[in-house]
């Protein structure tokens, strides 16, 4: 039903993820980030944004990546039905894919970068995925945008694309969460949108905001 990727920034410590599905609101069900813990992405036949949260809680506790799915998955007894996958703050990669999620199902893991997905036209939707954000360059959050649509032209969701997100935290930038809830051409929106983002009134308004590393900015 859904694709996703998380990775780390290792020159600038910010986490970043994108998704996108062919069903409604993918930003709210699956992506969930904590520049102090990592990032999860709770997906697949029957998501639990419980799991996205809870993740990100037993990482910032120390766990990691591969310890929070492990405690998450044994107690869950749905978990056959579900996918996370999660990312913690030393780079740390895991996903579990439920044995119940619609085929093409599965994941790639590397250091500080995770794919997975789950109702796909097959492996080649998370191997775009994975070599498009390697590849490219950029800013963060333009990486994941350019995999995101290699992805989908590698077929994507079974279904199509009906909604698509971005989310990228850091300790020393306000978050950036960008959301396509429906759209007949959700990745070309979120692309439009994240443009919208860097330029403007809201650009400028950006370094006011107070962040980790500077609770107390503001306006000068």
């Amino acid at each position: 039903m859904t694709y996703s990727i998380l990775a780390q920034d290792l020159s600038t410590g910010a986490f970043g993820g994108a998704a996108a599905t062919g069903s409604l609101c993918v930003g709210g069900w699956v992506l969930r980030g904590d520049s102090r813990a990592g990032m999860s992405a709770s997906q697949g036949a029957a998501p639990s944004t419980l799991w996205g949260e809870e993740a990100l809680e037993l990482m910032r506790a120390g766990l990691s990546a591969a310890h929070a799915i492990e405690r998450l998955t044994q107690a869950d007894r749905g978990a056959s039905w579900r996918q996370l996958a999660t990312l913690d703050r030393n780079g740390g990669t895991a996903c579990h894919t439920g044995a119940q999620n619609t085929d093409w199902k599965g994941a790639l893991i590397a250091p500080g970068l995770v794919v997975s997905g789950n109702m796909l036209a097959g492996a080649q939707v998370i191997e775009a995925l994975r070599d498009t954000y390697l590849l490219a360059r950029g800013a963060m959050a333009e990486r994941l945008l350019a995999a995101l649509r290699a992805a989908e032209v590698a077929g994507g969701d079974t279904r199509g694309l009906q909604s698509a997100a971005l989310l990228v935290v850091s300790d020393a930038a306000p978050p950036l969460s960008l959301r396509i809830d429906w759209a007949e051409n959700p990745v070309g929106a979120l692309q439009d949108l994240y443009a919208r983002s860097q330029s403007g009134d809201y650009a400028e308004w950006l370094p006011t905001v107070p962040t980790r590393t500077d609770p107390e900015r503001g306006h000068d």
